[in-house]
């Protein structure tokens, strides 16, 4: 990691003790790295396709191309990460970092997706939305991403607290977790209530049917059902099957929040130019 860079990150590795701690097999966890990494080459390999079929589009959009080489690069160093992830069992701080670099690339594929769908289809529809709900949806958007990173910090104190125990007692994993998990919880609220108000004024300015209206109806139901499966971890000892389950639920959030985003982008330059 020095030759590109990140020098203290290298070195912050180098002097890391945990990671001569061994650790004892487990074949489920090594099936769940070896299928990771399984679909890590498959996105790959999509998005190889993508950059060769982007060129074609240049003279039309040539920030598309742009931004499929860039995604090329970015999951080729994420994976990169990944690995690294793994070679210094699960250093704490770097899982957080892969997870940021994931959800860069989902934004940036989705940006991808949005700009060669504009090539093939106007507005049918017009909205006449206000400035103020993109601008919430944004706050929003924000708000999830610090709870996202809250989130990977309350799974590493929690690993910490399941290997102290021995992987037993999962009743005692959550209150032994300490001040950040009080800090995700609570923030579960505010998260709530801007999203409540972007809902509410997105019905009210939307048009029923719209893009834009019905991708909001699913933000809501993704956002309920992330929160009923933290209520479900926080109060029944953090089921193992419900764990990938919210991270999932987080990660669409978060790529629903960006492609709204981007189409009440485009409604609102559209509203622009027509003025």
């Amino acid at each position: 990691m020095k030759k590109i860079g990140f020098v203290e990150t290298a070195n912050r590795i180098a002097n890391d003790k945990s990671i001569l701690i061994e650790e004892e097999f487990n074949a489920t966890k090594t099936w769940i790295e070896y299928i990771n990494r399984l679909i890590g080459v498959v996105i790959g390999l999509f998005i190889l396709l993508t950059v060769w079929k982007s060129f074609k589009l240049w003279k039309v959009d040539k920030w598309i191309p742009i931004n499929a080489m860039v995604s090329l690069v970015l999951v080729l160093f994420t994976g990169w990460i990944g690995s690294i992830v793994v070679s210094t069992n699960l250093l704490t701080w770097m899982i957080t970092f892969h997870m940021l670099l994931a959800l860069a690339l989902v934004w940036l594929l989705l940006y991808i997706n949005h700009r060669s769908e504009r090539l093939q289809s106007s507005h049918s529809v017009k909205l006449d939305v206000p400035e103020k709900v993109q601008w919430v949806l944004i706050l929003g958007t924000f708000l999830m991403l610090i709870q996202v990173v809250l989130g990977t910090q309350v799974r590493e104190q929690i690993d910490q607290v399941a290997a102290s125990l021995g992987d037993m007692l999962r009743g005692e994993w959550v209150k032994r977790s300490g001040i950040i998990f009080l800090i995700h919880r609570s923030f579960s609220l505010v998260l709530l209530g801007v999203h409540i108000l972007y809902f509410f004024w997105a019905f009210r300015y939307s048009v029923r049917k719209s893009k834009v209206n019905l991708w909001t109806q699913v933000l809501m139901l993704v956002l309920l059902l992330e929160i009923g499966s933290g209520i479900g971890m926080a109060y029944f000892g953090i089921p193992a099957f419900l764990q990938p389950i919210h991270l999932l639920l987080g990660s669409l959030l978060l790529g629903i929040q960006f492609m709204l985003i981007l189409q009440l982008r485009d409604h609102l330059q559209f509203k622009l130019n027509t003025n």
